[in-house]
């Protein structure tokens, strides 16, 4: 091979060879790049995901702004529940769940012929008694006679007399025995025992039914007088004071939005139950209409305001530590500071702050378990609490 030749390959070789590492730098290049370029996004998306995002709301103030709203039971103002007097079983029964019945009515009746088997024994028994304490009563005024000729001893007398005074004690027992069995037979009728709707019906016909009033008994209907309602709330110590027996209130209920009734308040327990520190407080609602049912879920909404020195805030922005409720304050460089709360009472949905925070603090909505002093945080939005 020739000189030339020889060159001709090594220009070329070395062209290749700085080819070669041209590509290689520029490969390293790119990486390098990529690999920066990735390392400053994934520390852009750690300090987003490091920021703590929080919403605020601002506490209201109480007193005049809040009434005193508390929950209650709508109950019939006489409430029983029927139970038989006489055992047998279920003849018939004449009034269901829903109806209006009168003091007296018919409710069912009862099939108890034990009860009437011994009602005949017993006044079997008595006639036998009626005929021995006739028999003796002859005898005795037979020998009060013959004792009167001194035909018989006074000791013979005293016998048949006192063989009369027992035969008309025992005259005495079988007539009250009749007299209770007739009781125990009227029984088998069960009436209503004052006027009201029938809001249970336990037994059906054929229905073995034990006697009892309470106890082994069974229960056969129950009957309620809903015209006017009555419910029963427990006021906080502190507004007792406040309740007056004729005062009235406003009776809500979920379910009918805008709409209320009128009630007053009946009488109180006038003593504080030392176990909740709440005062027992009996409301009379009217109920001509029926609307109103027996048992349901109300809110009442006594004339008396809250605390005029307490805050409201809602309840979702509580955190309960070992030491006490607090709530998270965010300042204005967004950091938080747990502040220990006093509350006074709650609402339901908000609570009473009688101490611990401002009007004009920013409170943290739902905070989190982990938040801690010196935490900083992004505000998202400011809401105001409702109360």
């Amino acid at each position: 091979m020739s000189d030339e030749a020889t060159s001709t390959l090594l220009k070329r070789a070395k062209f290749l060879v700085a080819a070669l590492v041209a590509l290689l730098l520029l490969g390293a290049v790119i990486v390098l790049v990529n690999r920066s370029m990735q390392a400053r996004a994934l520390a852009d998306a750690t300090a987003i995901h490091a920021l703590q995002y929080v919403t605020t709301t601002q506490p209201t103030g109480g007193g005049d702004g809040t009434a005193v709203t508390l929950p209650g039971t709508l109950q019939g103002v006489i409430e029983s529940t029927v139970y038989a007097r006489s055992s047998g079983y279920l003849k018939r029964w004449t009034k269901d769940i829903g109806a209006s019945v009168k003091k007296g009515e018919l409710l069912a009746e009862i099939n108890a012929p034990e009860i009437d088997q011994q009602l005949y024994q017993m006044e079997a028994a008595r006639a036998q008694s009626a005929s021995s304490e006739a028999l003796a009563k002859s005898s005795a005024e037979r020998w009060q006679s013959l004792r009167e000729k001194d035909a018989v001893t006074q000791q013979e007398l005293d016998e048949r007399l006192s063989a009369y005074k027992q035969a008309q004690a025992d005259l005495a027992a079988a007539e009250a025995n009749v007299s209770r069995l007739r009781s125990l037979q009227g029984f088998n009728r069960v009436t209503a025992p004052f006027d009201g709707v029938l809001t249970r019906r336990n037994v059906d016909v054929g229905d073995l039914v034990n006697a009892g009033n309470g106890g082994a008994g069974q229960a056969l209907f129950s009957l309620a007088q809903v015209d006017p309602l009555r419910l029963y709330i427990y006021v906080p110590q502190g507004y007792a004071n406040q309740v007056k027996i004729g005062d009235t209130v406003k009776v809500t209920l979920a379910e009918r939005a805008g709409e209320h009734y009128q009630g007053s308040i009946a009488r109180t327990a006038r003593a504080i139950d030392p176990a909740t520190r709440t005062l027992q407080v009996e409301i009379r609602v009217p109920n001509p209409g029926g609307e109103l049912f027996s048992g349901a879920y109300v809110q009442v909404e006594l004339p008396i305001k809250g605390d005029r020195a307490a805050t409201v805030v809602p309840t979702n922005v509580l955190l309960f530590r070992p030491d006490g409720p607090r709530v998270a304050v965010v300042d204005q460089n967004g950091r938080v500071r747990l502040a220990l709360v006093k509350l006074g009472t709650d609402y339901g949905t908000s609570v009473e702050v009688l101490a611990g925070v401002d009007a004009t603090d920013r409170i943290i909505v739902n905070p989190a378990d982990s938040l801690a002093d010196g935490d900083v945080v992004t505000l998202v939005r400011t809401s105001q609490s409702t109360g």
